[in-house]
This record gives C-alpha cells, sequence and structure tokens, in this order.
C-alpha cells in the first residue's frame, strides 16, 4: 500500500509536538489534502486535538502494548481514504519502555513502519547548539529517517533564519519552516497534560489561529514531497473478532463526558465488531442508565475535577449500585474505579461520596503513578481466565485507601525495572472488575468478545426472569 506519511517527533516533552500536528493537519486539509491523524502511545488527551483537526478518529499506535508485527497494518487499514498519515510521537524520540529498550517509542514506531521522521525542535534561548541537537538525534539511529525539522517557539524570523543556516549547512537536514512564540498558541496543561477537548474550550479557535500561521511559515510542499517518499506498507494479516449472533446485539453502555473520555477508539470498535450495540451515557449529567443496558464500561478520565458534581447526580449513583447488585457486568478502569468507591477526597482534601459499589476511598496525591505494566489475572472473571498474562499501563495521581485485604485482586504486577516487587492491582466485586490498569483491546481482542458475550448472559438472564415474573402474575 503507498501510503504517504510522516511522523512528528522530538528530543523531549513539552516541545510542542501536539501543536505542531494539529496544526500541520489543519494546514494540509486547507490544500484539500484527507489527513489521517495517529498518535505514538498510550494517549488519550492529544488525539483529541488531531481529530479536531482532521475531523476523522486518532487512533493510537503503541508497540509495547500491541504486538509490533501489527503495527503497520493498524497505520494502513485506519488510514482508509486518506492522502497523507501523520503521526504525533511521543515523550522524547527514543524514549520507550526503558533505559536499554526503546519499544513503543516514536523511534520504534517510524523503524516498524519505514516512515520519515520530522523533528519538532524547541528552538527558544539557542541558536547554532540546535544544529548539534539535530545532528545527535539523526546518528543516534541511523535507521531512522530524518527527514527534517520544524523549529518551534523562536522569538522572530530572524531568529529562524540563524538556526537554519547553522542547521542545514553543518548537517545538511533540511529546516522547513517555523511556528513563532505567540502566548494565544499555548495549550492550557494541568496535572495529567494537556486539557482534553471533550472540556469547554475555544478549541476551534486555537486551531484556526494555529493552523494560519504554520500555513504561512512552514513549506507544505516539501514537507508533501517527504511524506510521499515513504515507501509502501506491508500490511500483515490483524486479529479480528466476530458476532456469534448478530440478531441478539446487547447494549455496553459507555461513561462518556468531561468526567470520563479515556477509552481508546479502537476499543469501541472491537465491542462493536463483537456484536455489542454501544450506549453512551454521562454520570455528570444523566439521572438514569440508557435503555436495555446489559454491561457498563467506566472508562478512566478527571473525576477528581467533577467530584461535586459526580456525588451531586445521585439518581445515577443508584442506578449503577442497583445495576450491579442484580449482577450486571462492571468494567472500570482508573477514573472509572475512583467513582466506584466509597468517596473521592479531591486535591483540595474535601470528601465526596461515589457510587460505593467498592470499599474504601480514593484520594488525590502528588505523586503521579506512571508506566507500563504486564499483569496476570488472579482469578477466573467474566473478562480473563485465572493465570492470562496482560499488558497496559497506569497514569495516575490517585491511591485506593483502605481497601480490605480480604479482597479478591483483579491482577498482579509482575517485577519490572522501576518496580522490581510484585503487587496485586485492582478487584473482582461480584461481577464488577475495576482497576488502575488501561487496556487497549488490540493487545487482547479476546476481552472484547467477552465482555459482549457476559453482557449477552446478563441479557438473556434479565429476560428470563422477566417472563418468570410474568408467569407468576398471572
Amino acid at each position: 500500500m503507498q501510503l504517504p506519511r510522516l511522523l512528528l517527533a522530538a528530543p523531549m516533552s513539552g516541545s510542542g509536538k501536539t501543536t505542531l500536528t494539529a496544526g500541520l493537519i489543519g494546514a494540509l486539509r486547507q490544500r484539500g489534502l484527507r489527513i489521517a491523524p495517529f498518535k505514538c502511545g498510550p494517549d488519550y488527551i492529544d488525539p483529541g486535538y488531531h481529530a479536531l483537526a482532521a475531523e476523522r478518529t486518532c487512533h493510537n499506535l503503541d508497540s509495547w502494548l500491541m504486538p509490533a508485527e501489527q503495527i503497520a497494518g493498524i497505520l494502513a487499514r485506519r488510514s482508509g481514504d486518506a492522502d497523507l498519515a501523520l503521526i504525533e510521537g511521543v515523550m522524547g524520540l527514543f524514549d520507550g519502555y526503558g533505559a536499554d529498550d526503546d519499544t513503543g517509542s516514536s523511534a520504534h514506531i517510524a523503524r516498524l513502519t519505514a516512515t520519515p521522521v520530522i523533528i519538532v525542535l524547541d528552538a527558544r534561548a539557542m541558536a547554532r547548539t540546535a544544529a548539534a541537537l539535530v545532528a545527535g538525534l539523526r546518528d543516534f539511529d541511523r535507521r531512522l529517517h530524518i527527514g527534517g525539522v520544524i523549529l518551534n517557539r523562536v522569538g522572530s524570523p530572524r531568529h529562524a533564519t540563524i538556526i537554519q543556516t547553522a542547521i542545514e549547512q553543518t548537517i545538511g537536514v533540511p529546516v522547513l519552516g517555523y511556528l513563532e512564540r505567540a502566548e494565544g498558541l499555548t495549550l492550557p496543561e494541568r496535572h495529567l497534560g494537556l486539557v482534553p477537548v471533550a472540556e469547554p474550550g475555544h478549541w476551534q479557535e486555537w486551531l484556526t489561529a494555529v493552523t494560519n500561521r504554520i500555513a504561512a511559515t512552514v513549506d507544505l510542499d516539501r514537507l508533501i514531497a517527504i511524506a510521499r517518499s515513504a515507501p509502501p506498507l506491508t500490511i500483515p494479516p490483524l486479529p479480528t473478532v466476530t458476532a456469534t449472533d448478530q440478531s441478539n446485539r446487547p447494549v455496553i453502555a459507555v461513561a462518556c463526558d468531561e468526567a470520563f473520555n479515556f477509552i481508546y477508539p479502537d476499543n469501541l470498535d472491537l465491542l462493536e465488531a463483537a456484536g455489542a450495540r454501544l450506549a453512551f451515557f454521562s454520570p455528570l449529567h444523566d439521572s438514569v442508565l440508557p435503555a436495555a443496558t446489559a454491561a457498563l464500561y467506566l472508562c478512566g478520565g478527571f473525576p477528581e475535577l467533577y467530584a461535586a458534581q459526580l456525588s451531586a447526580n445521585q439518581s445515577l449513583r443508584d442506578a449503577i449500585r442497583t445495576a450491579a447488585a442484580t449482577g450486571m457486568p462492571v468494567y472500570a478502569e482508573c477514573g472509572g474505579l475512583m467513582y466506584l468507591t466509597e468517596s473521592l477526597i479531591d486535591q483540595h482534601g474535601q470528601i465526596f461520596p461515589m457510587v460505593g459499589l467498592l470499599p474504601g476511598h480514593s484520594r488525590m496525591t502528588r505523586r503521579l503513578t506512571l508506566g507500563y505494566r504486564t499483569v496476570v489475572a488472579q482469578t477466573d472473571t467474566w473478562l480473563w481466565h485465572a493465570g492470562e498474562t496482560i499488558r497496559g499501563h497506569e497514569f495516575h495521581y490517585s491511591v485506593w485507601e483502605e481497601r480490605p485485604p480480604t479482597v479478591t485482586p483483579l491482577y498482579a504486577c509482575l517485577p519490572d525495572a522501576l518496580r522490581p516487587q510484585s503487587a496485586t492491582e485492582g478487584i473482582v466485586n461480584g461481577q464488577t472488575l475495576a482497576s488502575y490498569i488501561h487496556l487497549h483491546f488490540l493487545s487482547c481482542p479476546q476481552a472484547a468478545e467477552r465482555f459482549v458475550a457476559a453482557a449477552r448472559r446478563y441479557q438473556a438472564g434479565q429476560e428470563e426472569e422477566q417472563y418468570t415474573n410474568r408467569g407468576d402474575a398471572v
């Protein structure tokens, strides 16, 4: 498959990759091109900006969570009818699983997909040194094709010219343009990164401003030519899921609002492919669960920022408790787990009652828990068989406190370089499964099939109970 493509990477986080990627998507679309956006690594927030710019879903490429041999196929299939694929990297160019292992890094994705790399260089407070940085990135791994550089946060056009001259004359890598510093282009951030576009904000105005600036100061023709130089993609077969009963598609209710929006689009696609009907609901605004709900998916997000509203929605909290009491399958990740505890203690020490399905409370801290995790299922559940090994990731500032020692853990986390001791994680409480571990279903497609099967069993049980009750009434 011939797919023009580029990967935007940087020496470090905070260099402006998201801004440049979204702005380039907008500028290329002004040229009439259809752009397929992607994001390296386990990220839920940045893809929202790219989806806004491209007006199509942004998919993740994670060569640690997913089998590496699938990455090129995912890129090709998700590009569909696009004229060009634009991939935002993760952290620094070579930052991956560990100090001696760049699995999951931008460089790894670029190698797996033979994608030219464009370096986004934060050029504040530097001139000729920029050439040394680019030379180091180019020479560290010669298997990569460094196609060019875009300078970010330059002080003026003259500043950009100085750096461009230094880079092009000393190491021969082309500088394709620049973006000047401007306060209005700085995206708002907080404890887990950028503010998601799912929340209120002047996102379209920001996108228009950065798009217009990039269109004026970046050589888009040269950029497109580099993208078109990428070799054809080999498309290996991907694991698939199929609906066992197309006539019976149970409803899986998925939390989706300002407080809960950390979910991979691929997870939703696989659930639908496995036979689910998805119904989105808001723990903030809805008073009841969607009609005919047969399972619940409570994803991650920022419940700590909306704790007062979540707590005030007593009717929805009651509805979730009632549903769980009837044996409805409930799956919760990270923020979803926090929502299911007895109470949430926010960063100001205020206590807000939550659903109360899980014992103890979640409390915000100043310490970030972050990283890939390999976990082992500890008991048979509707989602896992005991002993199965699953890959996932954690990203949170909260802790789950006062969890009784007698609860059944969902997982055991295997030791790694950063956590040399094994530890238990999550909980199995009836048909409720909750954990801080985020999963990407492309790494474990059987999870989607089992999720739908559990929903179908619950639906059948409810229908049988209703039939029995009607017979008793007669």
